[in-house]
């Protein structure tokens, strides 16, 4: 069996379902790795209203994220998730790619 190439928790996809009910809008979850940060790449999320002609879409409870093709093959096997904690909430991706983050967990290494 082959592992899923990126997919979207169910606390991701109600989040992402939540913020358009508020704002009164669909909106999709866009996730894209860009270089920087303390490790060598890092996260970036923006919450858009449609998506690109290249967007690779991912879909959970009726909630989408998009991602661009040079993203996935950084994303490849890891999930969107959506965490509330005590030092705050976020959109979190668990990436099994990563070898080495950086203590604030925006960026990462390969």
């Amino acid at each position: 069996m082959t592992q899923p190439e990126l997919t979207l928790s169910p606390a991701a996809a109600k989040r992402i379902a939540t913020i358009g009910a508020t704002e009164g809008r669909a909106l999709m979850l866009r996730v894209a790795v860009e270089g920087g940060g303390c490790s060598g790449f890092q996260y970036q999320f923006d919450l858009v209203d449609s998506a690109n002609d290249d967007d690779i879409r991912v879909e959970c409870d009726g909630s989408a994220a998009l991602v661009d093709e040079m993203s996935l093959v950084l994303l490849k096997g890891s999930e969107i998730d959506f965490v509330d904690e005590l030092a705050g909430a976020e959109f979190r991706v668990r990436n099994p790619n990563a070898k080495s983050s950086c203590g604030c967990g925006v960026s990462f290494s390969i």
